[in-house]
């Protein structure tokens, strides 16, 4: 007759895995998954520019006859003067702020750029930029020839 096996190396493995699955949770959660969604330390100059840029989407820009509608249309940025761009919609019609495609941008502090949706009559968009050298042509999504352009520098003093 064979010897029958003892339960207690059974439960013992058992109690081992818990104890490695329960540490590998605990290094995710305390150290790891916080670290990967960390943003990047920025200087309060840049969180906090002295200006604000702002770009009107003009009255009529859903018109493909009029020539201005992202007023202005380029836009020069200084990383701690102007760094914060709110597009305001003073149109009568919704449009987007979307980049276009091969513009696509993602500032390492604000997130991804472009307008969630479309900016009602009336409501505003905003987006912090706090990462120079970075060139972006955008558009209207409902609208393709409403363009702009914003190019975002360094502050030289």
């Amino acid at each position: 007759m064979s010897k029958p096996t003892s339960s207690h190396a059974y439960g013992i493995g058992i109690i081992a895995v818990i104890v490695g699955l329960a540490a590998g949770i605990s290094y995710y959660q305390l150290y790891y998954l916080p670290e990967l969604t960390a943003k990047p330390k920025i200087s309060e100059e840049i969180l906090n520019p002295g200006e604000e840029t702002i770009i009107n989407m003009i009255k009529g820009s859903s018109s493909p006859e009029q020539q201005d509608n992202f007023v202005p249309k380029l836009v020069n940025i200084q990383l701690e003067i102007d760094n914060k761009v709110v597009w305001d919609n003073v149109d009568d019609t919704p449009h987007t702020v979307t980049p276009d495609s091969g513009h696509e941008y993602t500032d390492k502090y604000s997130g991804k750029f472009g307008s969630v949706g479309v900016v009602k009559p009336g409501e505003k968009y905003e987006f912090l930029f706090t990462q120079p050298e970075v060139e972006i042509d955008y558009h209207c999504e409902p609208h393709p020839w409403m363009k702009g352009k914003l190019i975002i520098t360094k502050a030289r003093f």
